[in-house]
């Protein structure tokens, strides 16, 4: 699940994460792939930045907000469960 790219600031890697969110406000549910990289700088304290459509973004499980609201009482879920619930409605 992880790519293994080292950058210049001494990553240890990426990994491919994708979520499910349901907005809680609206009603509105969406799915995003993030690739987050992880970095140990040569000081040694180890951070992460997280990366969607080749945009650094902050960390969806901090402060998540809805793409159609703009609220911030929402449902993550695994990858997967948004699809799910829409087939669902469809058939």
């Amino acid at each position: 699940m992880g790519g293994g790219t080292a950058g210049a600031t001494g990553g240890t890697g990426t990994v491919h994460e994708e979520y499910s969110f349901a907005c809680m406000k609206c009603g509105h549910g969406w799915e995003q792939t993030y690739d987050i990289q992880h970095h140990l700088p040569p000081d040694g304290t180890p951070f992460v930045t997280y990366w969607t459509e080749g945009h650094r973004v902050p960390s969806p499980l901090t402060n998540p907000t809805c793409v159609n609201c703009d609220g911030h009482l929402l449902r993550i879920m695994r990858s997967g469960r948004v699809a799910l619930a829409e087939r669902a409605m469809h058939t």
